[in-house]
């Protein structure tokens, strides 16, 4: 059974965060009594962390961000069930884990508690090739699900994120995760089809209701980036597409990376939907793409049916031919380096404060953006780059993808962090961008979610009250507020 991957090793069992642990003793027996329970400390100390940068440095000084009492790994729907209505009753809080791969803090146990690890609900259930529809449970992860899929059933659900190899089907769904084939298949939000959730007294509830349909709210897209706040899901259902007949490749070289956007802009604005549209800036074009040090590289893939990508391909060479045409063979080289994550330990080791900020906004913003945040982040003491690329793009606009990095002095790296976080997302925010494309919010962006929604968070946090009346699931998480105290970080 494919098992989480650690992000960085981690030294000790000491504690970061000055949160109140809540303890799971007075139902330890109990729960026991419904699931697999783990409460080894070191065990419990690793599954209680992702991705998330700022806790490698914190593991590399022997701290983990907090620590559950407990891990539960039920493996059925009816376990969750239970798990949740004897955490619940108890008052004790519960933080839904799959790979934890996450880069934002989502599955680190604030205010300890349980650790529900999903990744036992493993595999793939039905799948209705007529309709290409898949149903499957939450801790399959990415290549287990793709691989049957294509094997034996022609089928591909073309999710494929920079975590795909590490990530769970229900951390996407729970995180409104995004692949690098977004541009032709959807974000996850556009693939998913139904989910099975179980609600925080236990009581499970389906949704979806097959393609199109208009009976009110759609509760799918209700818990579809929710994070373990408003419910835990427990099956998913993906709409899957034919493993595509053609693919082809191409690169253009910009002179500025407005230029590139304004192509890109004009390629989606005339209905073509490459599978992959990344456009560079030029440093990152020098690092990565081969660039001289002045060109914007952009890389275009597309596949599936040979008429329909012959037709974008060509829309994309109308809408780049005043650039330089470098041909296919770039885009063979960022495939084959493109899920390579050993640079973000390699320079955490060191000291460095390195981590990425990935944000949407209309097309009209992202000039102003792309400015405005390099400029900002920058200006934190301590900032030694800030770059930025296009991921992912839309009829009405698209995703940046910046990269930051400093070098502060060891007792200044908290406080670096939270300065460029600060500065980069304020700045997004000021220039009318969104909070995140698809990383999420977790704990890192918590303190930023008020500003975002505005007069849309008492409906967000009514919502949480309502499905959650005691506060178990996942606190401290989205901006809501916990019963358990307050985050005291930043």
């Amino acid at each position: 059974m494919t098992q989480p991957t650690a992000p960085i090793e981690l030294l000790g069992t000491a504690t970061a965060l000055p949160t109140r642990r809540v303890d799971v003793g007075p139902v330890l027996t109990e729960l026991a009594g419904v699931c697999d329970v783990v409460t080894d400390l070191e065990q419990v100390a690793n599954a209680s962390r992702d991705w998330w940068p700022l806790t490698m440095h914190w593991a590399l000084h022997g701290a983990a961000p907090q620590h559950a009492s407990a891990v539960v790994r039920p493996i059925s729907t009816e376990q969750v069930s239970a798990v949740l209505a004897v955490c619940s009753a108890n008052g004790i809080p519960v933080t839904a884990a799959g790979g934890r791969s996450g880069v934002v803090g989502a599955s680190v146990p604030v205010f300890g508690g349980v650790v529900l690890d999903l990744t036992a609900l493993q595999g793939i259930v039905h799948v209705d090739e007529m309709s290409g529809v898949v149903e499957v449970l939450p801790g399959t992860f990415g290549p287990d699900l793709e691989r049957e899929l294509r094997t034996s059933h022609g089928l591909t659900v073309g999710h494929f994120p920079q975590s795909f190899d590490i990530a769970t089907v229900g951390g996407w769904v729970a995180c409104r995760g995004a692949g690098q084939y977004s541009t032709r298949y959807g974000k996850i939000e556009h693939i998913v089809a139904g989910l099975e959730v179980v609600l925080a007294d236990g009581s499970v509830v389906r949704t979806g209701s097959g393609p199109a349909a208009a009976q009110g709210p759609d509760l799918t897209q209700l818990f579809t980036g929710s994070e373990g706040t408003l419910g835990v899901i427990t099956r998913v259902w993906l709409k899957a597409h034919a493993v595509p007949s053609a693919e082809r490749r191409a690169s253009y070289a910009f002179a500025s990376f407005v230029e590139g956007l304004e192509a890109c802009r004009r390629i989606l604005r005339a209905g073509a939907t490459p599978a992959v549209l990344r456009l560079y800036d030029a440093p990152e074009s020098q690092r990565g793409q081969q660039g001289d040090g002045n060109q914007c590289i952009l890389l275009v893939l597309d596949e599936g049916d040979p008429l329909i990508v012959d037709a974008t391909m060509a829309v994309v060479a109308r809408e780049c031919a005043a650039a330089t045409d470098l041909g296919p063979d770039r885009v063979g080289q960022w495939m084959h380096h493109r899920n390579d994550t050993s640079a973000l330990q390699a320079l955490t080791r060191k000291g460095f404060v390195v981590d990425t900020l990935e944000i949407a906004a209309p097309w009209s913003a992202l000039s102003r953006i792309f400015d405005d945040v390099r400029a900002a982040m920058l200006a934190v003491p301590h900032a030694r780059a800030a770059t930025c690329h296009l991921s992912h793009s839309y009829l009405d606009g698209a995703c940046l993808y910046f990269t930051f990095a400093a070098t502060p002095p060891a007792d200044e790296v908290d406080a670096t962090y939270v300065a460029l976080w600060d500065a980069g997302q304020r700045a997004v925010l000021a220039a009318g961008g969104n909070l995140s494309h698809h990383h999420g919010v977790g704990l890192n962006r918590a303190r930023f979610v008020s500003e975002a929604l505005g007069s849309g968070m008492p409906v967000l946090q009514s919502v949480k009250d309502a499905l959650d009346p005691r506060g178990v699931l996942n606190p401290g998480k989205m901006g809501l507020r916990s019963p358990f105290g307050e985050v005291a970080w930043p």
